[in-house]
């Protein structure tokens, strides 16, 4: 909601019927970026500059997550062999998108995605109990 207590529709408009003008336009710095989709496979990085002249690293695609075991103790950089479950979407499990909170199959087990790696570059995860 808008700071009237209106949805976005009906910004435009004050209560009495009258027009609002808005006082400024957008400005460049403040538009997003496009979605970046972390696909599983060979490992491929960009690198967006951001304002301040940081930069930000993003996976593009990524073939192995760093798991920690619990019950083990220790993190452990392993392959991703398959993406078993998206809660996020369906979909993704078909298109083979990594996002946070996937379940994926790796060599120590199962592992749920901790980490977003479309917005740090890298992808962690946690060993999940199978019932």
């Amino acid at each position: 909601m808008n700071k009237l207590g209106r949805w976005h529709g009906e910004k435009g408009r004050k209560k009495t019927g009258g027009k609002i003008n808005p006082h400024r336009k957008k400005r460049k710095y403040e538009g997003g970026s496009e979605a970046m989709y972390t696909l599983a496979g060979k490992d491929k990085k960009r690198f967006y500059r951001t304002k301040g002249g940081g930069i930000k690293v993003k996976a593009a695609a990524v073939e192995f997550v760093n798991v920690y075991d619990p019950k083990a103790k220790i993190m452990k950089k392993v392959k991703i062999l398959d993406i078993v479950k998206n809660p996020t979407n369906p979909h993704f499990v078909r298109r083979g998108i990594v996002t946070k909170g996937c379940i994926v199959r790796t060599e120590l087990g199962m592992a749920r995605v901790t980490s977003r790696p479309s917005q740090m570059g890298v992808a962690s995860a946690v060993v999940v109990e199978e019932k």
